[in-house]
């Protein structure tokens, strides 16, 4: 017994939201569960200096964070994890 399923819309809608993350003009990166990095935008890059290439499946923290402000970011990663908002971190 075989199940088909038609995708094709699920993909370019992903396809759509990888364009705009990508051409967005705000540095935007991802995280997995254990602070790898899973997005790194290209503003991402332009601002940091790091390409994608250089930071996916690195620890945010330990790698690309300075360390006087590794505490804090890691604190705001972790209660994004827990599902608990992070207003106006500076």
């Amino acid at each position: 017994v075989g199940i088909g399923q038609d995708i094709t819309a699920r993909i370019a809608q992903e396809q759509e939201y990888i364009r705009l993350i990508d051409t967005a003009n705000a540095p935007i990166f991802g995280v997995d569960s254990e602070g790898k990095v899973t997005v790194w935008n290209k503003c991402a890059a332009d601002v940091t200096g790091y390409q994608s290439d250089d930071t996916m499946g690195h620890h945010l923290v330990s790698e690309f964070i300075t360390e006087d402000f590794r505490a804090s970011v890691q604190e705001v990663l972790d209660r994004a994890l827990q599902g608990k908002e992070t207003a106006n971190f500076e």
